[in-house]
């Protein structure tokens, strides 16, 4: 009999504690960044009726990327593989009792099947922020600023990202009238427009083509060419300049520049895949050459609650996703040195395993996090133990220090050694966390120790 792989289903990922580490601590992050603009966290199940997809998130969503089975109560069901279509359907069941403008956001596992590659999984996890019951562009600015605080409270600084803007409503406009596409058309297009930076020009230029047809294919691409040359709004032809939809995105780019937003680009190919989408849509880009590429995106959908029976609800949102956070992250050297949840790991010196787990019963009942090593090895085993699950203290348990009551303790990191009594240990853990909590830059394990 042949033995079990120990590999992941292709597409997902295992994560061992370090890896536990890194995403905590992003998830830390997101959390008190979203929480401090006033968002309050929900959930939905991970189960959905196919339904709640086909409506608006788009056909190769349903038909290629949905993970879809039959139930034993012969219903078609997804694993969800975005979040906003089940956020609406809440919305429009609670209409009534909810607050609004309700600020909601959660952080949640999702599921595509689609090509592994770097940056992107079958099995992911996404933040999701989303407002509903405000129109205008006001909020849509408040959340690029809440996105740009994100990667800023993560270590990065301006010159590290760029934000793209553009409006369903340009697009809708532009296909329409200066295109002169019909509907069918317009969808297709829209979606060679959003594969842009991903194929050939010659491509692009082929599909381009193919979408019009022979007889109009010259004129097309000719107008095509202007608006692709355009890298500010002022650069769009007259026709689009002077529309209404123009001087919405203006709007928003004024708020953005009243909010210190330095690094947002007006870009007229920004399509946003999903068919949600009916104002404004964005995109953070990494500059990193390295990672040259789409980090996360969002915009408004007012449309959606209206299909689950309920009123017209303006929204607007984004999703953040962890892989994505994580490659940004790393390609900057932005991940901090991160420890072990556990705070001390506690060594036996003779025969003292009895003693020591007394003691560290003592130190849990204070809320000290403690791993008593019970091998009873040699010293230096039982060390490299320690630092190898990177806990930030180690404590020895030995004659010496049950007979003085203070008990010898050494900093993981610096190798420093001190000896403390036990409420005084209590205290530097505490200590250190204090000092977590409130991220600071500066804190070093040697300061509390000290």
């Amino acid at each position: 009999m042949s033995s079990l792989s120990s590999e992941p289903y292709k597409g997902t990922r295992d994560w061992y504690p370090e890896d536990m580490r890194v995403r905590h601590h992003i998830f830390h992050v997101w959390r008190k960044v979203v929480k401090s603009y006033g968002f309050e966290a929900y959930d939905t199940p991970l189960l959905e009726p196919v339904e709640v997809y086909t409506a608006k998130s788009g056909q190769e969503l349903v038909n290629e990327q949905t993970y879809q089975f039959v139930d034993r109560g012969e219903r078609r069901v997804a694993i969800r593989p975005e979040m906003t279509p089940s956020v609406s359907r809440m919305i429009a069941a609670h209409m009534n009792d909810i607050a609004f403008p309700a600020r909601w956001y959660s952080i949640a596992q999702f599921m595509r099947y689609e090509r592994p590659q770097r940056g992107r999984e079958r099995e992911f996890w996404q933040l999701n922020c989303d407002v509903f019951g405000l129109e205008g562009t006001a909020v849509e600015a408040e959340m690029i600023v809440m996105g740009a605080e994100l990667l800023k409270k993560l270590g990065a600084t301006d010159d590290m990202f760029t934000i793209r803007i553009n409006n369903r409503k340009i697009i809708n406009y532009m296909m329409a009238h200066y295109l002169g596409l019909d509907t069918v058309q317009a969808q297709l297009m829209m979606k060679l427009f959003d594969r842009k930076n991903k194929i050939a020009p010659e491509a692009f230029r082929d599909q381009a083509i193919d979408i019009y047809g022979p007889e109009s294919a010259a004129s097309g691409l000719q107008r095509l060419a202007q608006l692709l040359a355009a890298k500010t709004m002022a650069d769009l032809p007259e026709s689009i300049r002077d529309s209404e939809p123009v001087k919405e995105i203006q709007e928003l780019f004024t708020h953005l520049e009243r909010a210190g937003i330095k690094n947002a680009v007006f870009d007229i190919t920004l399509m946003r895949g999903l068919d949600y989408y009916t104002g404004t849509v964005f995109e953070f880009y990494d500059t990193h050459p390295e990672n040259s590429r789409s980090l996360f995106g969002g915009g408004r959908y007012d449309g959606l609650v209206g299909l689950f029976g309920a009123e017209p609800m303006s929204a607007v949102g984004f999703a953040p996703g962890l892989t994505m956070t994580q490659l940004f992250l790393e390609t900057h050297n932005l991940i901090p040195e991160l420890y072990s949840t556990t705070d001390i790991y506690m060594i036996t010196i003779g025969d003292t395993l009895r003693a020591a787990m007394r003691i560290a019963q003592e130190l849990r009942a204070e809320g000290v996090n403690v791993e008593v090593d019970t091998t009873e090895r040699k010293l230096d085993k039982q060390l490299k133990t320690a630092v190898r699950k990177a806990i930030p203290y180690i404590m020895f348990i030995g004659e010496e220090e049950l007979g003085s009551e203070m008990y010898t303790i050494k900093n993981s990191v610096t190798g420093e050694e001190k000896k403390l009594s036990l409420a005084r240990v209590v205290s530097a853990v505490k200590d250190r966390r204090s000092k977590l909590s409130a991220e600071d830059d500066d804190f070093d394990l040697e300061d509390v120790l000290s």
